[in-house]
């Protein structure tokens, strides 16, 4: 019985210690554009209608996720594996009028470094498409009593029996490939929201931050549609 105890008492001290690390951070989609005005008052549409779109997730540099690791080094890196995404929604985007076909940018066409638009443009561009699609996914989880910040350990048997939130916010670009002109930008939010008991384990959490993701990401694709129909009023 003495044995059986300490056993016991040792499960429940593992289940105790067990842990689940945030996400990295996405990245501030101006902050790798560049800010020279004159420059950027001197760009101008240059793609042809009807177009081809290349597709491009970014985040934070050194990005890591349960699902997914970021590529490149330098100011961000770039995610090729679908962990939110689904051929559907791309199937979704091809259809949206001026566009002949889509194309997601695979990791063989990332360059090594990473540091601005421009070295997306030019990945696009071995896509031969006219304008990329960029955006990013930034998560954050809290309780009413924290907030957790990316790449934060948390211990989960030592959550407080309280509400458990999870924000995450897409934020998309679409650029052009030859000149760098913004065609527009937008930005949609999803919230998921449970007690802090049903994350008893990391799975539990990293699906909450999916569930999240996902909804940001399909809320974020009825906009990016609102905003391609404006683009091809006004330049196609």
């Amino acid at each position: 019985m003495k044995r059986l105890a300490l056993i016991a008492l040792a499960a429940g001290l593992l289940a105790a210690c067990s842990t689940y690390t945030t996400p990295a951070a996405g990245v501030p989609l101006g902050a790798i554009v560049g800010t020279d005005v004159a420059e950027a008052m001197a760009r101008e549409p240059a793609a042809v209608f009807p177009a081809r779109m290349a597709i491009v997730r970014v985040a934070a540099p050194g990005y890591v996720s349960r699902s997914a690791v970021g590529v490149g080094e330098g100011a961000f890196s770039v995610l090729t594996t679908r962990d939110i995404e689904t051929d559907p929604d791309f199937e979704r985007l091809g259809r949206m009028p001026q566009i002949t076909a889509v194309a997601p940018v695979s990791r063989l066409l990332v360059p090594a470094h990473l540091g601005s638009v421009a070295d997306l443009r030019a990945s696009a561009a071995q896509l031969r498409a006219d304008v990329v699609l960029i955006y990013t996914l930034d998560t954050r989880f809290r309780t009413e009593s924290a907030e957790l910040g990316p790449l934060q350990t948390i211990a989960l048997g030592f959550l407080p029996a309280k509400k458990a939130i999870v924000t995450a916010t897409c934020a998309f670009m679409i650029v052009d490939v030859r000149t760098g002109f913004i065609y527009g930008t937008g930005e949609t939010t999803a919230t998921q929201d449970q007690r802090t008991n049903f994350w008893g384990t990391d799975d539990a959490i990293d699906e909450a931050r999916l569930r999240a993701e996902r909804e940001a990401f399909v809320n974020g694709l009825g906009e990016i549609e609102t905003l391609w129909a404006s683009v091809v009023r006004e330049y196609g």
